[in-house]
């Protein structure tokens, strides 16, 4: 999505409506970010806009980059800065340590860097839906002891890329198999077009 350099472009401030509304966007699709809504778009804060290539816009704040998202889609992806300050607050796959190289190159995220040992799939003992209150017995959305996400993960839903030994996440995009799915089949590409540490819009200036 990323692989090439992006120039730094002008940014915008947003009108307040516009901000509150990404905001709400932004807690209703990753619900585990609201203990922090005030610390990642105070309300009182000045939202900026930074147009990118292929009809992407990138959303900072203070010089810092949050989230960005395209035309075509209405969902919003995290920024990997904003993962490594909040990491446990996006549902998560785990790649096994020889997928790294080939992530970090931009290269589709297949199933088998995910079934194997190292990988980490949802364990999909989650009951009720996400921000609602867990009947008695249930398990709460979010990483389980053996580090796996504790729901189970539907194609287009976004989702963050952590790898095995490593505290970071390296990349995040839209699934195209749903988790499940990627237990049955273990093949066939899982992520595509992601933004990876190092890409065009890791090195991005936004200053």
């Amino acid at each position: 999505m990323f692989k090439k350099e992006i120039s730094t472009a002008p940014k915008s401030k947003l009108k307040s409506s516009v901000q509150r509304g990404l905001r709400q966007s932004l807690l209703s699709t990753y619900p585990l970010l609201t203990p922090h809504a005030e610390e990642i778009i105070p309300k009182k804060g000045s939202l900026e806009a930074m147009k990118l290539p292929d009809r992407c816009t990138l959303y900072v704040l203070d010089a810092q980059p949050l989230f960005f998202q395209h035309d075509t889609s209405s969902t919003l992806l995290p920024h990997l800065r904003l993962v490594h300050r909040f990491p446990d607050a996006f549902p998560s796959i785990r790649i096994d340590r020889g997928a790294i190289r080939f992530v970090l190159s931009g290269a589709t995220l297949m199933a088998p860097g995910l079934t194997s040992v190292g990988g980490r799939l949802p364990s999909g003992v989650f009951v009720g839906e996400s921000g609602s209150e867990v009947p008695e017995g249930g398990v709460k959305e979010g990483l389980d002891e053996e580090e796996r996400w504790t729901r189970e993960l539907e194609k287009g839903e976004p989702v963050v890329v952590r790898a095995e030994g490593k505290t970071e996440a390296c990349a995040v995009g839209f699934l195209v198999m749903g988790t499940k799915e990627v237990k049955e089949k273990g093949k066939g590409p899982v992520i595509e077009d992601a933004h990876y540490l190092g890409d065009g819009l890791w090195r991005l200036t936004t200053d």
